[in-house]
């Protein structure tokens, strides 16, 4: 039985592998769309089953790994931004204040499904508009969520954290890994 990681992403891929080294990486073309009425809070962990329901269909036996993370102030998801003036306007938003950053993770094999989610408060600290435009300026915010990575020049914005700061960078690695475990002994 494998481990599959239905991501392309390779932050998920690098923590995965503080869990594991024995897995392989799926990209998931399931597209991401909310139903209408889902709350910001639900949606992380919505997209994760989607993404793992959608490599569990090629991979029936084995453990398939989907995680999708969010970031959401005001009650309103900031996706990856996708241009410099809507990764701007996100900054903006989150200049000076707090907001939370969701990841959902769903866990299949066969018939078996077990889903969680994790959220971390991030808070930034004000931020000018060179602030901005300079952290615009390395490219690195455009495929994350929110229009930063705090894992790279985007820590640089971050004040403080309350939470898993893996989780942040897209995997809650110490949750995942007790899920992982859990599941396993359940199958």
């Amino acid at each position: 039985m494998k481990i599959i990681l239905a991501s392309a992403s390779p932050r998920r891929k690098e923590l995965l592998s503080l869990i594991t080294n024995d897995f392989i990486v799926e990209k998931s073309d399931a597209e991401e769309i909310l139903p209408v009425g889902i709350s910001p809070s639900e949606a992380s962990e919505y997209l994760a089953a989607l993404k793992a329901s959608d490599i569990s269909v090629k991979f029936p036996n084995d453990i398939v790994i989907g995680c999708d993370t969010t970031v959401i102030i005001d009650n309103k998801i900031l996706g990856k931004p996708q241009s410099d003036k809507q990764c701007s306007e996100y900054l903006r938003l989150l200049s000076g204040r707090t907001h939370q950053v969701i990841t959902g993770c769903c866990i299949m094999c066969n018939a078996a499904k077990t889903s969680f989610s994790v959220v971390t408060d991030v808070t930034f600290r004000k931020l000018s508009d060179d602030d901005i435009s300079s952290y615009i300026a390395t490219g690195e915010p455009f495929d994350k969520a929110g229009g930063y990575g705090i894992q790279g020049k985007g820590s640089l914005l971050v004040e403080k954290i309350n939470g898993d700061y893996f989780n942040v960078v897209g995997l809650p690695v110490s949750r995942l890994n007790i899920e992982i475990n859990k599941f396993k002994e359940n199958l």
